[in-house]
C-alpha cells in the first residue's frame, strides 16, 4: 500500500472521527454540524484544519471561571429586583421604561444585568474625541485603572496610551490590562517592557502555548473596557490602533460609536473586567471595596443594563436583548453594524417587525476591512429589501459603530456586531440605556450618518454582477460556522 493510500485512509478516518464527534458528542445546532459535515467529506484536507481552527469548543472547565462569586455577591440584588419588576413596584429614571419591564427582566435572569438608574453618559462618535478624553481621565486617576482591548496597536496610538499608563504605573497605581491574544497577535513584548517595568500588569487572553501559533480563534475576548477608580467606565466599538482615528488610507475615516459612563453601571463593568481577568490569569481577584467604592452619584438619571454574553453561558444574551427589543417596537428601529450575519431567528424578527409596519433601518459600511465577511454580508441585504427594510451603505470612510434605537426610547451600544461570531461565539458586551434622552441623540446621529450614506434600492442590489453573486454565495455557505 502507498504513501498516499495510508494518507487518504488516515484522513478519511479522521473525517469519521471528527463527524461522529460533532453529530454526537458536541450537540451543535442542526445547521452548524451539516455545515462541518459537508466541509469534512467534501474537502477532507482543508476541512480538518478549518475544525482545528474554528470548529473546537470551549472545554468546560474554563467555564467555570467565568461564574463563582460574582453570582453569589450580587444574588440578593437580583432577586430584589426580580421581586421588583414582577410586582411593578420598581422605580425607572425615564417613565418610558416601565414598557420594557419584560426585556430588563429577561436581561437580569439570564445576564445578571442588574439595571442602575442614576447614570451620566457621553457619546463619542470620532476615535480622537474619544481617546483624548480617555487618556485625560486616566491621568487623573488615583487608584487603578483596568483595561480591556480586543485590538492593540504598536502605533503612534498604542504607544501614546501606554506612555500615559506607565507613568501612572510608576506613581504606584494598580493598572491591569487584558488583550485579546488574536486580536493583537502582531504585538511583541518589547510594546509593553516599560509599563512592566514599572509595576503594570498585561496579559493574553486565551494565548497559544505554541509560539506564532494559535487555533483557538473562536472564543475572542471582543470586549473593550476601561474601568477608572470604579467610577468612570468606558465602553464600545473603538480598539487602540492609528486606524481607529481614521488614519488608514484604504479604510479612511473610522466612524464608531464608544460610551463614557458614571454612576452605578460602572460597577457592573468593573465585575466583568474581574470575571475576565480571573478566567484569563487563573487568579481569583475578589469584589472588594476599592474596586466597588461607595458614592452617591448625582448624574442625568439615566436608566441601564450591562448585558454580557458569550461562550460561558448557554443563552445569546445579546442576541435575545436584540429580538425582545425587534418585537417590542412599534414605530422605529435603527442598526448600525459592519457586518451582518444574522441566524434564522433574528431574520424572522426583523421581517417580522417590518411586516407589521414597523420602519426598520440597517446601516452598513460599503467597504470592507474582512472581504469574506462583507460579501457575506451583503448575500443577506436581499431578504431584507424584500419585505421593505431600508438598508444604508455609509460611504464617509469606514462605518464600525454598534448601536440600535428603537423607538426614540430605548437604546443599546457595545461591542457586538450582528453576526454569529459576536452573538455565540466571542465574549461580548452591550449597555442598553432606558432614556428617551439619549435614545434620540443616538437616533439624531444615525439621521447624520445617513446623509453620508447610499440607500441600496431593490433594483440596485439586484443589478450586482455575476462575480460579486459568485463571492456571496462562497461567503454565506460558510457563515454557519463562523
Amino acid at each position: 500500500m502507498g504513501l498516499m493510500q495510508n494518507i487518504t485512509i488516515i484522513v478519511f478516518l479522521l473525517n469519521i472521527f471528527l463527524a461522529i464527534t460533532i453529530i454526537f458528542l458536541e450537540r451543535r445546532n442542526v445547521t452548524a454540524t451539516w455545515s462541518w459535515v459537508l466541509i469534512l467529506f467534501f474537502i477532507p484536507v482543508l476541512g480538518f484544519i478549518l475544525y482545528l481552527v474554528l470548529g473546537q469548543k470551549l472545554k468546560k472547565r474554563k467555564l467555570t471561571k467565568l461564574l463563582g462569586d460574582h453570582r453569589i455577591i450580587i444574588q440578593s440584588a437580583i432577586e430584589n429586583q426580580a421581586e421588583q419588576m414582577q410586582s411593578n413596584q420598581m422605580e425607572y429614571a425615564d417613565p418610558s421604561t416601565a414598557t420594557y419591564r419584560d426585556i430588563l427582566y429577561m436581561n437580569l435572569m439570564t445576564s445578571q444585568a442588574i439595571y442602575t438608574s442614576d447614570n451620566e453618559v457621553d457619546i463619542f462618535i470620532d476615535g480622537n474625541e474619544k481617546f483624548d478624553a480617555l487618556i485625560s481621565d486616566i491621568e487623573t486617576a488615583t487608584h487603578h485603572i483596568h483595561l480591556i482591548y480586543y485590538i492593540v496597536r504598536d502605533d503612534a496610538l498604542g504607544r501614546r496610551l501606554m506612555h500615559v499608563l506607565t507613568e501612572k504605573a510608576k506613581q504606584g497605581l494598580e493598572i491591569k490590562f487584558l488583550y485579546d491574544h488574536i486580536g493583537s497577535s502582531r504585538l511583541t513584548k518589547r510594546f509593553f517592557a516599560q509599563f512592566l517595568e514599572a509595576g503594570g500588569e498585561a496579559v493574553a487572553f486565551f494565548p497559544s502555548r505554541i509560539p506564532y501559533l494559535n487555533l483557538k480563534i473562536n472564543y475572542r475576548n471582543h470586549r473593550k473596557l476601561v474601568v477608572i477608580d470604579g467610577r468612570v467606565g468606558y465602553i464600545g466599538g473603538f480598539n487602540i490602533g492609528d486606524e481607529y482615528l481614521g488614519l488608514n488610507k484604504n479604510l479612511g475615516y473610522w466612524r464608531d460609536t464608544h460610551l463614557k459612563i458614571m454612576g452605578h453601571a460602572v460597577l457592573q463593568m468593573q465585575a466583568q473586567f474581574l470575571m475576565d481577568w480571573n478566567l484569563a490569569t487563573n487568579s481569583t481577584l475578589e469584589l472588594i471595596e476599592p474596586y466597588f467604592p461607595v458614592a452617591n452619584y448625582s448624574g442625568n438619571g439615566i436608566g441601564m443594563q450591562l448585558v454580557s454574553s458569550g461562550p460561558d453561558s448557554e443563552y445569546q444574551q445579546i442576541k435575545n436583548a436584540f429580538i425582545k427589543l425587534i418585537y417590542s417596537a412599534r414605530e422605529t428601529i435603527a442598526f448600525q453594524t459592519p457586518y451582518f450575519i444574522p441566524d434564522e431567528s433574528f431574520m424572522t424578527a426583523l421581517r417580522i417587525a417590518a411586516k407589521c409596519g414597523v420602519d426598520v433601518k440597517i446601516m452598513l459600511p460599503n467597504k470592507p476591512d474582512h472581504f469574506f465577511v462583507y460579501w457575506a454580508s451583503n448575500s443577506y441585504l436581499g431578504a431584507l429589501l424584500d419585505v421593505g427594510i431600508k438598508v444604508y451603505l455609509y460611504e464617509n470612510g469606514f462605518l464600525h459603530a454598534k448601536t440600535l434605537v428603537v423607538d426614540g426610547k430605548v437604546a443599546s451600544v457595545g461591542t457586538a456586531n450582528l453576526d454569529i461570531r459576536s452573538f455565540k461565539l466571542n465574549f461580548e458586551i452591550n449597555a442598553f440605556i432606558y432614556d428617551t434622552r439619549t435614545a434620540v441623540k443616538l437616533m439624531d446621529i444615525f439621521e447624520q450618518d445617513k446623509e453620508k450614506s447610499t440607500e441600496l434600492t431593490k433594483e440596485m442590489y439586484e443589478q450586482r454582477s455575476v462575480a460579486n453573486r459568485f463571492k456571496e454565495s462562497i461567503s454565506r455557505l460558510l457563515s454557519p460556522i463562523l
